[in-house]
Order: structure tokens, then C-alpha cells, then sequence
């Protein structure tokens, strides 16, 4: 890991076409700004480990559906 300071309006260029701009800092808070080209997925890491655990969730549930089958009177879709 790379570990930078860095001041308001000050930047870190990530490869050729990235760049990571320090806009704003307030106390433990940083705001970043981001340019990239479109194609260059930007995620906040919370967000995709909450997607893989949901995800996760849901093909437990899966298996088990298939493994004890529906509950009595729901309805599974097929």
C-alpha cells in the first residue's frame, strides 16, 4: 500500500488517465474528485461488499430452496 498526504486541491495521478483530486478535507472527512474516462468503473468499496454479501445471502437461500424444496403454499416461480 502507498500511503500519500496530500493537501486541499492537490492530486494523485493513477496511471495515465486517472486522476484523484483532494477537494476538500473537514476534520476526519476528505472529499475526493475523481477524473476518469467513462469506461473506468468508479465503486465505493461499501457499496460492492454489501452487493457480494446480498449476493451471497441470496445463493444460500437458493440452496436451500432446492435442498427442503418450497414452503407448503408459496409459490416458487416454476
Amino acid at each position: 500500500m502507498l500511503i500519500l498526504s496530500r493537501r486541499a486541491d492537490e492530486a494523485i495521478l493513477i496511471g495515465d488517465n486517472v486522476r484523484l483530486i483532494v477537494l476538500s478535507t473537514d476534520g476526519e472527512t476528505v472529499k475526493l474528485g475523481i477524473e476518469a474516462p467513462s469506461d473506468v468503473a468508479i465503486l465505493r468499496e461499501e457499496i460492492v461488499v454489501a452487493i457480494a454479501t446480498e449476493n451471497q445471502r441470496a445463493r444460500a437461500s437458493a440452496s436451500a430452496r432446492e435442498w427442503f424444496g418450497s414452503p407448503r403454499g408459496v409459490d416458487d416461480g416454476s
